[in-house]
């Protein structure tokens, strides 16, 4: 008699239907994950209080960490918390890699000495500087390149509404879909700081007075066919690490 061994695999979750009050304008849809496995994977003080759990987690909710970040009542750690988790989503990965972020700064002394000058309340181009650079050197953390960052700085320093120019996420995918005339990216400066600072300075302009800067790089995230590169010629780079590097987040 023949033994058949069966491999079951267990059956995906439905995706709840999203709950588009939290959308930003211009936010494509929310990251899907499991809130208790990663309850249960983060230490005490890296998970945010009043963080959902419904399987949902769009940029309000981070940002609502942000905001509470900025007033001191929640710490560097949630805040970095909250974005690694938008980030990575259901990634198992991705989680992993989470994990070993947080356990570089166990006390977030250098998340929070990166992130001060964010605080302030009209950011500079120095500020932004400053920030980003702090991820890159002094305050670098494991497994969080510089694409990452700029998912941190961008909540924990964007002002809706405020004037001048703001942090925004940049990766792969997005420097692919920015066009040559805005002389931001190329192969040599990918990643570095001065990229990302010429980034959300053509991104300012691009805004305007009327137009919010994240809705920039949000049209960017899906295909850039306002501000962008055509979908026909954009060529996409082979991801240096596709699990921290997710769809624009």
């Amino acid at each position: 008699m023949i033994n058949v061994h069966f491999r079951w695999r267990t059956a995906r979750r439905p995706q709840p239907e999203p709950d588009r009050s939290r959308a930003l304008r211009g936010e494509p849809g929310p990251s899907h994950l499991d809130a208790g496995r990663w309850r249960a994977a983060l230490p005490e003080d890296a998970w945010p209080r009043q963080f959902p759990t419904d399987g949902q987690l769009w940029r309000r909710d981070v940002f609502a960490i942000a905001y509470r970040w900025r007033d001191g009542e929640a710490g560097a750690r949630e805040l970095l918390g909250a974005t690694l988790m938008w980030t990575h989503a259901d990634n198992p990965h991705g989680r992993r890699r989470a994990l070993r972020t947080l356990a570089d700064d166990p006390t977030g002394e250098r998340t929070e000495q990166a992130l001060e000058v964010l605080r302030n309340e009209r950011l500079s181009i120095a500020d932004l500087r400053t920030a980003y650079l702090a991820f890159r050197t002094t305050c670098r953390l494991r497994e969080f390149d510089g694409d990452m960052a700029t998912r941190l700085l961008y909540f924990a320093g964007y002002r809706r509404g405020g004037p001048g120019v703001q942090p925004l996420i940049l990766n792969d995918e997005i420097a692919a879909r920015l066009p040559d005339s805005s002389g931001v990216s190329n192969p040599d400066n990918r990643g570095s700081s001065l990229e990302w600072l010429r980034y959300v300075a053509w991104a300012a302009a691009q805004a305007g007075e009327h137009v919010e800067p994240e809705l920039v790089e949000m049209d960017l995230v899906g295909g850039g066919l306002r501000f962008g590169r055509t979908l026909q010629e954009v060529r996409i780079p082979h991801q240096r690490d596709r699990a921290a590097s997710i769809s624009g987040r």
